[in-house]
Formats: C-alpha cells, sequence, structure tokens
C-alpha cells in the first residue's frame, strides 16, 4: 500500500510557488493517481520474500535431479543396471 499523498497540501505548495490554483490541483490529481503503481518497501520485501524461496526450490530441485544423474551413471558404468 502506498502512503498517503496529500493532495491538498500538494495544490497549497503549488500555488504558493506560482501556479494558478487550476493547475495546481491538476498536478496533484495527477501525481495521486499515478502513485497506486509505486512498489512501497513492504512490496519490495515481500516480492524479494517470495523470489528467495522460488529459488531455493529450484536450487533443491536440480539438486535432486544432479544426484538422481549421477546415481543413475553410476549404476550404469559399474553393471548394476
Amino acid at each position: 500500500m502506498a502512503s498517503a499523498f496529500d493532495t491538498l497540501q500538494a495544490a497549497k505548495q503549488l500555488e504558493s510557488s506560482g501556479f494558478e490554483r487550476q493547475q495546481a490541483e491538476a498536478v496533484a490529481a495527477v501525481v495521486q493517481s499515478v502513485q497506486g503503481d509505486l512498489a512501497t518497501k513492504a512490496d519490495l520485501s515481500a516480492t524479494k520474500a517470495d523470489l528467495k524461496a522460488e529459488i531455493l526450490k529450484a536450487a533443491v530441485a536440480i539438486i535432486g535431479l544432479n544426484a538422481a544423474i549421477m546415481f543413475g551413471l553410476l549404476r550404469l558404468f559399474m553393471g548394476e543396471g
């Protein structure tokens, strides 16, 4: 969840720096509308944790597959197959 954006405060700041009221309100509204698409630190942390879990699963699967291949090759070349 993105942090709260105070459109009224933003519009006031823009007005005090020379924007007309309508311009200031429009800019503040645009900023607020795109803010929902931004990732928060919490979003990134959750994604990082999920990614680590997926990488760990893949690593375990690869290790298991390598072990199975090695045992199969050992059986084949040792004449136990």
